[in-house]
């Protein structure tokens, strides 16, 4: 594509100039906190300086700990591993899914600089975090549970928004601004290694910025023997887990003394990545973006615009772990393409010194083609045919929506905030074909009347109490809707009959919880409705810097919860299930084929989190500590099974330590046992386990050297969430097991 090839010269000719950019402009570590806007269970994690930091019980990473974390991972989710209420579903390595209070994947609005990004893929190995890289992520914000309708829909689990450096200009009395950085990195477990370059040229009114980042990564080792099941590695690999990923992207940012326009465009190349917890893997992900906002101040307040464009072609087949296994076949092409466009507006309008009101709308229009290429002719064999196998023709998902919201601070105690958004949600499918044949199953499919509009009613309420400096209390109530994923609905296929039985590959292809189920969508699915109940109780010193407690309970009832039931006949098609309680001996055996259905759901728990300044010299350094801890529970009331992915309780506790310019951190991570597993999947049980990691840094003025050592004792354990082992051939009841102990370098370049 031209456009593709015009960003990798510019991108290629910024490189050649040596010049880096940095994101030097720094927080201060322990900002006070100010008094809105509310916002109930919020987690700032950011390296600058925002224009309005003003959120409720934020918290700040410092630049040494953005830093130390791209050393860590290349998954940008994992840099939320530290935020209360935060766990992750298994994928590739730079493609784990977050899970926010026991809710995960699409229930989760994700937005990258104001993006809202959807994954395009039968398996979701592209969730919206793995399009940007830990490097470009200057500022993250989750908001677990209850979410201003301003921030977004389809939201019912909660809203992360990852943003990329806001644009630097030149400073007053300097005609221009040049700054760069560049930084890489080493990881033992899996040889891992990758870097990033990022160049800034601006004058008092223009901002023209480059980044680039890569990594690469071999499969990674557990702490042990895990499996008896590999043949093309040891057993103390985990096969298909290797990636390779690359980003580019360049923007030019424009102002004046009230106005700023920023047009950003950006391309990422993903050669390869395995998944262990999924039959396939993904030999090609290719997507470009398009971003065009703008900012602008009135007499009035402010208002926001923006219009984006993302384009994805994703491909998958087997990688040499799953391609050399003893059993065919050896070769699945799978395609798909997917659009996604947006125009969002939004006026934050300050009616008094105490009243503010923001209007808004957002228009989001998703288009996706699924198919998979045959691999011969043969009459009565999977995958051949005269044509490809079509799994959703021109899927479309158009979500159009309006909002209110009203915040009035009504003295220096109270606070409240009230917001309604309303909207429609329409889709629809094409005709879908088997391998080029309109089977009976096929026309019965084509038959139904495929189009669905939903009703989107969000309304959320807010209040927050602060009777002196030191505590602050807050309560929230939230009704959420998301319509279902074009997967949910639109996945038909029950699998091909061939004489007396019935071939289930299709089904077993469309997976993205990672557990190697096959499933069925449901064209009849209705709207996921949830009601949560938060409050957020938060004591500290009046300077907010010596210690601080905060404990988050909330409840969610959904009614209506897309969910797995037992595959039933339909469309002329038997399960090939042997009986409903039993497992399909096709796709490795052990599994099971399951199709989708609403079910009414409750989830409950809660999240806390305290830090404490030990020790403050001007001699001896300072030592501090903080601790996190996570609970949730989820039940399916209909079915009276639990609810998928649910982490057990688990918590986390670091030790930091600084003296100038080193700093040293003690972490250990402890996990109970999951015995709390979903039956109807087949979810695996897993053992309890702690873990130590232990990380260091140096940082002089443009040098900063990052070491550590994740896993110090090696430790030999299984991911409560990562899914069923599929890493060479399906080993049903085995789960993902975690990394081994990896000796971690980085090296970062300031100027």
């Amino acid at each position: 594509m031209k456009f593709k090839s015009q960003l990798v010269a510019i991108g290629c000719i910024a490189l050649s100039t040596g010049i880096a950019c940095a994101e030097t402009v720094k927080p201060i570590d322990n900002p006070k906190k100010t008094d809105e806007p509310v916002l109930l269970d919020t987690v700032i994690v950011k390296a600058q300086s925002e224009n309005n930091p003003n959120q409720a019980f934020e918290s700040f990473l410092s630049p040494s700990k953005i830093i130390r974390s791209r050393t860590a991972t290349s998954d940008t989710a994992q840099m939320f591993d530290h935020t209360p209420g935060v766990s992750f579903s298994g994928g590739g390595g730079i493609s784990s899914r977050i899970i926010l209070n026991g809710m995960a994947d699409d229930r989760v609005r994700v937005q990258i600089d104001g993006m809202n990004l959807i994954s395009a893929c039968g398996n979701h190995m592209n969730p919206a975090l793995s399009y940007v890289a830990p490097s470009s992520v200057l500022s993250a914000q989750v908001l677990a549970g209850i979410t201003p309708v301003s921030m977004g829909g389809d939201s019912i689990a909660g809203t992360i928004r990852v943003q990329s450096a806001d644009p630097l200009y030149a400073e007053d009395g300097k005609k221009y601004l040049v700054m760069g950085q560049g930084s890489s990195f080493y990881r033992s477990n899996g040889n891992a290694w990758g870097g990033n370059i990022s160049t800034t040229l601006a004058n008092k009114n223009a901002s023209l910025t480059y980044t680039g980042s890569t990594v690469e990564s071999g499969n990674y080792k557990a702490g042990g023997n895990f499996t008896t099941k590999n043949v093309a590695n040891a057993n103390d690999v985990v096969s298909s887990s290797a990636y390779k990923s690359q980003n580019q992207s360049l923007s030019l940012a424009l102002r004046n003394d009230d106005h700023e326009a920023i047009i950003k465009v950006g391309l990422q190349n993903i050669p390869y990545q395995g998944f262990p917890n999924v039959r396939m893997d993904l030999l090609g992900d290719d997507s470009w973006f398009a971003n065009v906002s703008t900012k602008s101040k009135f007499d009035w307040g402010r208002l926001e615009t923006r219009a984006y464009h993302e384009d994805v072609q994703h491909y998958m087949n087997f990688l040499p772990d799953k391609a050399n296994r003893a059993v065919p076949p050896r070769n699945m092409p799978m395609n798909t393409y997917s659009t996604n466009q947006g125009l969002s507006v939004k006026g934050i309008i300050d009616v008094t010194d105490k009243h503010q009101v923001t209007l808004g709308s957002e228009y989001q229009r998703y288009r996706l083609n699924d198919w998979w290429q045959p691999i011969g002719n043969k009459p009565m064999t999977m995958m051949n045919g005269p044509s490809p196998f079509v799994n959703i023709n021109n899927g479309q998902r158009d979500r159009l929506d309006f909002f209110a919201e009203v915040e009035s601070k009504w003295n220096d105690k109270w606070l409240t905030q009230f917001g309604v958004r309303g909207g429609l949600v329409e889709m629809n499918a094409g005709d879908v074909k088997d391998y080029g044949v309109v089977t009976r199953e096929a026309a019965l499919v084509n038959n139904q009347d495929k189009q669905r509009t939903d009703a989107i009613v969000d309304v959320t309420a807010l209040a927050r109490y602060t009777p002196a400096d030191t505590q602050q209390y807050e309560l929230g109530f939230a009704r959420k809707t998301r319509a279902p994923s074009l997967y949910e609905r639109f996945a038909w296929s029950r699998g091909l009959i061939m004489g007396a039985n019935t071939m289930p590959m299709s089904m077993l292809m469309n997976n993205w919880y990672g557990d190697g189920n096959g499933y069925v969508g449901n064209n009849n699915l209705n709207p996921e409705v949830a009601y949560t109940v938060s409050g957020t109780a938060n004591w500290h010193d009046a300077e907010q810097e010596n210690w601080d407690v905060k404990i988050t309970p909330f409840y969610t009832y959904v009614d209506n919860y897309i969910d797995a039931g037992f595959c039933q006949a339909a469309n002329g098609v038997t399960c090939a299930n042997p009986a409903a309680n039993a497992t399909t001996p096709h796709g490795g055996g052990g599994f099971r084929l399951l199709q989708l259905g609403n079910y009414n759901a409750h989830l409950v728990g809660v999240n806390a989190s305290g830090s404490k300044t030990l020790l403050q010299t001007e001699k001896y350094g300072s030592l501090s500590s903080r601790a996190i801890l996570s609970y949730v529970r989820g039940r399916n009331q209909t079915s009276h099974d639990n609810l998928y992915q649910q982490m057990p309780l688990n918590s986390t506790l670091d030790l930091d330590y600084k003296w100038g310019s080193w700093t040293a951190t003690v972490e250990t991570k402890l996990v109970a046992a999951k015995d709390t597993v979903q039956a109807i999947r087949l979810e695996p049980k897993t053992a309890g386990y702690a873990l130590l990691n232990l990380r260091t840094s140096y940082d002089w003025k443009y040098l900063r050297v990052d070491a550590g050592i994740e896993n110090a004792l090696d430790k030999n354990y299984n991911l409560p969430l990562g899914g069923v082992y599929l890493g060479e051939v399906a080993a049903a009841g085995t789960p993902i097991p975690g990394y081994g102990r990896s000796y971690n370098v980085g090296l970062t370049v300031t100027y």
